[in-house]
């Protein structure tokens, strides 16, 4: 007699993996001694943010019929490792303000943000490291890479506020290191644990990729042409700082007037520079260019997504929720 064994698995809404995703951060304490060394690290993390990167690892578990708390504690830990980036960001960039608080450097200093940042990186490999024995080997070398590739586009990045020779295909480059990897890796370590085919967590790792330039190209667009009040911070502050972002690096390639385009940027007055750079943008139909790149990236991402061997019926919320997220507005 022939048995036919039938496995069943639960397909979560967005909404359902959001509530997980907020439950699994709920009245986490991080507070030790020396109090000096933890408490910046319990106010950074209680700030909330998006947690994108672990509804990710959930979203990619639950689409290949894995169970949620086999990635529960790698979803912590990317999140405590985006957060200790964001510490050491907010350094480099001297950003008085994250999510709309003081941020740690400023509501301290330099050497509390570093050290307090450091320990989040440990806090979050230990996390990681709490993970299945069976599927750890695969998850350490995401997270190993990942870490790895973050830095190295967070120091592209430095390098490029020095070097006026980059290139568009560099920035792409640099932002994928930067963002694109660890929104990557959040799926591929979401399916590692689901135990997925390997050409499957290779798709969804590339998939992941593309879904991250798009995310970023979105917030160049954003800091450029966004509604200040929906996006919640003041419009232009990329072109204030003369970030070299996709938009800046489009508008040189373009235009026939490298000396206009320089003294917009030098500028000193803030709202006169914003203003002039946006006209020299709207002159050159910057606006209309990177909407355009947004959607080419986000057509490939789809185009590797569809083929991923899954049912269609169980690709719907990442479809709807993907689509949010890259034509956000926020």
């Amino acid at each position: 007699m022939l048995y036919l064994q039938v496995i069943f698995y639960t397909m979560y809404t967005t909404k359902e993996l959001q509530e997980k995703v907020s439950k699994l951060f709920e009245n986490r304490n991080y507070l030790t001694e020396p109090n000096e060394l933890y408490e910046p690290i319990q106010y950074s993390l209680s700030q909330g943010g998006k947690r994108l990167r672990p509804l990710l690892s959930y979203m990619a578990c639950s689409l290949f019929g894995g169970d949620l708390n086999e990635v529960s504690n790698s979803a912590v830990g990317l999140e405590i490792f985006h957060n200790f980036t964001l510490l050491h960001d907010d350094i480099m960039d001297k950003s008085p303000l994250r999510r709309g608080m003081a941020s740690v450097y400023h509501k301290w200093d330099t050497n509390t943000a570093i050290l307090s940042g450091d320990t989040m990186f440990v806090i979050a490999y230990e996390y990681v490291t709490k993970t299945n024995p069976g599927i750890l080997i695969d998850t350490l070398k995401t997270f190993n890479q990942t870490a790895r590739e973050v830095c190295e586009g967070q120091q592209y990045d430095m390098n490029f506020e020095k070097n006026n020779d980059i290139s568009i295909d560099n920035y792409m480059e640099m932002i994928r290191l930067k963002t694109a990897v660890l929104i990557a890796a959040a799926l591929k370590i979401g399916a590692i644990a689901a135990k997925a085919a390997k050409a499957d967590i290779d798709k969804i790792y590339d998939f992941g990729i593309l879904i991250g330039l798009a995310f970023q190209l979105r917030d160049d667009y954003l800091d450029a042409f966004g509604d200040s009040k929906i996006f919640g911070k003041p419009i232009g502050n990329d072109i204030v700082t003369n970030k070299k972002t996709y938009l800046y690096l489009m508008a040189y390639q373009l235009t026939e007037n490298t000396h206009k385009l320089d003294e917009a940027f030098a500028i000193d007055e803030v709202k006169e520079k914003v203003d002039t750079v946006l006209k020299i943008y709207n002159d050159l139909d910057i606006k209309n260019i990177t909407q355009r790149k947004i959607v080419e990236l986000y057509d490939k991402a789809l185009l590797i997504f569809n083929s991923i061997n899954r049912p269609q019926k169980d690709k719907e919320q990442m479809y709807s929720f993907l689509h949010q997220l890259v034509k956000r507005e926020v």
